[in-house]
């Protein structure tokens, strides 16, 4: 029951509703005297895949959904349940696969060369973050995504799962998103969450020299999955599952995590920096 807690709000009801899709899928699979395999042969992806679809540890893009129908003359059913269902999120569309996926990872590895990490934001900052992305974008529209960025924090609060491995540039934590006092918030909400036992956060150093990796990276591992990685750029973000791919991103993670400070030190950094931003506030 503690495992599922962390899948409230909206989480709960995508994957209720995931969870439905792979049921009759595997239903009609079934009743087609299909195997796994050989579904996926016809549709031009693994049996494993079609495996993880049914159990909802993956959801199928539409295109495979669409292949799916015609291979088990459903009538259009899957690809039409497959679009409802990426459409009822708040996230935007390349962002939708990306946030049910962290509702079902064991293991989140993050680097952030702009911005603190969605999961690990204020209100005040995502705002000011959003405001500066979308500077003429309505306040209802604002409102809604900083609603929508908070509520995939929930699984921040679960006391075990997912593992959450943060690397924020040096940069962050100088660029004075939303002003001083936004940033004294941001900052030391931050600290707090990494003298817990769950969040690891390491600041890349200025005196580090060019970083190893160019753009923001997400990683993250699952109980009974491949691993995937996420980059975004601008109104942009690509989700890779290539093994060879992701065992690359990996990689350069790895040299980013090396050429970071140590967690104590870092933690004594982000402080500094709260501090900072507190005195000029008062100024």
């Amino acid at each position: 029951m503690a495992k599922d807690s962390r899948r409230s709000g909206r989480y709960g009801q995508s994957k209720v509703g995931w969870e439905f899709f792979g049921s009759e899928l595997k239903r009609r699979r079934e009743a087609a005297d299909l195997s796994q395999q050989e579904l996926g042969r016809r549709v031009f992806c693994s049996g494993t895949y079609i495996g993880q679809f049914e159990t909802g540890v993956r959801k199928p893009q539409l295109d495979v959904a669409e292949r799916i129908d015609t291979e088990l003359a459903t009538g259009g059913f899957f690809a039409r349940m497959c679009e409802e269902l990426i459409n009822s999120t708040t996230n935007v569309p390349y962002f939708a696969d990306v946030a049910y996926l962290e509702g079902i990872a064991t293991e989140i590895h993050a680097y952030a060369p702009m911005f603190v990490p969605g999961l690990l934001q204020t209100a005040a900052y995502a705002r000011a973050v959003f405001k500066g992305g979308f500077p003429l974008a309505p306040n209802d529209d604002i409102d809604s995504w900083v609603a929508a960025r908070l509520e995939r924090q929930c699984i921040v609060a679960h006391p075990t799962t997912p593992l959450l491995w943060t690397i924020i540039d040096e940069n962050v934590i100088r660029r004075p998103t939303g002003g001083a006092a936004v940033m004294r918030e941001q900052l030391e909400h931050l600290a707090s969450l990494a003298r817990g036992e769950r969040l690891v956060v390491q600041v890349l150093p200025y005196s580090s020299g060019a970083p190893v990796l160019g753009g923001m990276l997400k990683l993250m591992t699952f109980d009974d999955a491949p691993p995937v990685a996420y980059s975004e750029g601008a109104m942009s973000g690509s989700l890779m599952d290539d093994p060879a791919l992701v065992a690359k991103l990996q990689r350069a993670y790895d040299f980013a995590r090396a050429a970071a400070l140590p967690r104590d030190s870092s933690l004594t950094l982000i402080e500094a920096a709260a501090e900072e931003y507190a005195d000029g506030n008062r100024e």
